[in-house]
């Protein structure tokens, strides 16, 4: 990141709608018409949609010199980037308990000629454009400044005109973001989805600005339940799967906000949808302002320019630095080279000019055309890829629940029969006992047996008279007839002793 070599009188911050705003002594304004100074630091973040995020872990070995070219190459080849195009990386080192051998960064990758298509028309009037950062990193600020207590996981959630965002940091330092399909033009399609008739944007933005849903009863506002419902089930979604990819207990707050003022209690709707503590996106940034609603990321860029440089993510994509003092530059040795070019060039015949002319302009049109579907291309590929890891990831976590299921499954089969069973044997036995006493029959011992799930109970019966063990038989088969099945095979003497015995089987139906 390119540090500030002296002290500017006025910071301006511009986001990718070509609105700005100026801190001037502390003071907040807009400007429709900006020129350009020196004396002018110029701050803008983009939209993350419009770059490639992705996780990457590199050996513990690697040097520090070596790093940056380790990772890019790892980004080439994990990502599938195209190998024609030298993208411009850069990278937040992040911090996870799941994997302690490897080092842990959070990629940003973009194509240059990305970022000159969306900073070309700003840059043409201001000519300097001091720091681009991704946008969720300015959130780093609050925590710099003590806006926001740094202990706990902290997720923001932001909705604007160009994109949506979801940032997530622990204690302080950044973990993760993503790219929200919500952005307000993409809520209005999504709403006249739900709604079954197209509405003017107008109207659409005019609602959400003005009408809280607790108590309107305007006919938007059941559909308007049905797309928040709808987004923040999304958003829980990814909630779960960051706790879970990061090892994070729980996410103590939620901070959630958008770019157009609203008195919509957004915080209230998610807070009741995703069971967690959640604030306006709203803080006092210590500015004075001119007007009554400023952006926030507005307000996030002013403050991350009065952060100390080395505590700054070093993040910076601007390819619009300002130039070396003009003894010191290479364009004032190339000057009279151009010149005499120039005039060499005009004794070239009119024909060869417009002949390249018209070659240059095929060529860039072409050009053009062919870096909008390579980015759309290279976007969806990488999608593609993160979508493959995730689902590796979550079949692994679906195995490991399954087979805590089935645990738990056969502990409860074993505590119900422990539960049921045991207690059944007792009481038979109790029954069948006061039935021998009633007929005089004696048991010198029983046995238990259960085999294809049939059970089995052998009582060894005694008695001083035949008649009294098949009375017993008789009464005891009319008495349990539907709950047990009994049978004998004889009954024999023993003479010595002067007993009868038998061997009953009772078979639990």
């Amino acid at each position: 990141m390119r540090k500030k070599e002296k002290t500017f009188s006025t910071t301006l911050a511009v986001n990718t709608n070509n609105q700005y705003i100026t801190n001037k002594v502390g003071v907040l304004s807009k400007v429709e018409t900006p020129s350009f100074s020196k004396e002018q630091f110029v701050i803008s973040s983009f939209d993350i949609k419009n770059s490639i995020t992705s996780n990457i872990s590199i050996s513990k070995n690697i040097p520090e010199e070596d790093l940056y070219d380790a990772i890019t190459t790892k980004a080439y080849d994990e990502l599938g980037l195209d190998q024609a195009i030298e993208y411009r990386i850069e990278y937040i080192e992040t911090y996870t308990k799941i994997d302690q051998e490897n080092r842990n960064f959070f990629l940003f990758i973009v194509e240059p000629s990305i970022i000159e298509e969306i900073y070309k028309p700003i840059q043409e009037q201001i000519k300097y454009i001091d720091i681009i950062i991704p946008t969720p990193l300015l959130l780093k600020s609050l925590y710099t400044k003590n806006i926001i207590e740094d202990n706990g996981v902290h997720c923001f959630i932001y909705f604007q005109n160009t994109d949506a965002f979801i940032a997530v940091y622990d204690e302080c330092q950044f973990v993760y973001t993503k790219s929200l399909k919500y952005s307000f033009p993409q809520m209005h399609e999504r709403f006249c989805e739900l709604y079954g008739e197209k509405i003017q944007y107008s109207d659409f933005i005019n609602f959400f600005q003005k009408y809280n849903l607790k108590d309107t009863q305007n006919e938007y506002k059941e559909y308007f339940f049905k797309l928040y419902k709808e987004i923040f089930l999304n958003i829980n979604d990814i909630l779960t799967y960051i706790k879970r990819a990061y090892d994070l207990e729980k996410i103590e707050q939620i901070y959630i906000g958008s770019e157009i003022d609203t008195v919509m209690k957004l915080d209230e709707i998610l807070e009741y949808q995703v069971n967690i503590k959640t604030n306006n996106f709203e803080f006092d940034y210590g500015f004075e302002k001119n007007q009554n609603y400023i952006d926030q990321i507005h307000s996030l860029m002013l403050l991350y320019t009065s952060i100390d440089d080395d505590e700054k993510y070093l993040c910076n994509f601007t390819i619009f630095h300002r130039p070396p003092k003009f003894s010191q530059r290479q364009s004032g040795k190339i000057i009279m080279l151009t010149l005499v070019s120039v005039i060499l060039a005009f004794i070239y015949p009119l024909t060869y000019w417009i002949l390249t002319y018209a070659s240059s302009l095929q060529y860039q049109l072409l050009t053009k055309e062919y870096k909008e579907i390579h980015n759309i291309k290279s976007i969806r590929e990488v999608t593609i890829k993160n979508k493959e890891i995730e689902k590796i990831k979550a079949l692994k976590i679906l195995k490991q629940e399954k087979q805590k299921y089935l645990d738990k499954k056969n502990t409860l089969i074993k505590i119900n029969n422990v539960k049921v069973n045991y207690p059944m044997k007792a009481k038979l036995l109790a029954i069948l006992t006061k039935d021998l006493n009633k007929f005089d029959v004696k048991l010198s011992s029983l046995s238990y047996d259960e085999k294809s799930n049939i059970k089995k109970i052998h009582f060894n019966l005694l008695s001083r008279k035949d008649k009294q063990i098949t009375s017993l038989i008789k009464y005891i088969t009319k008495e349990h007839d539907g709950k047990f099945n009994f049978s004998i095979e004889n009954i024999s003497y023993d003479k010595k002793n002067k007993l009868y015995l038998s061997t009953l089987k009772v078979i639990i139906l």
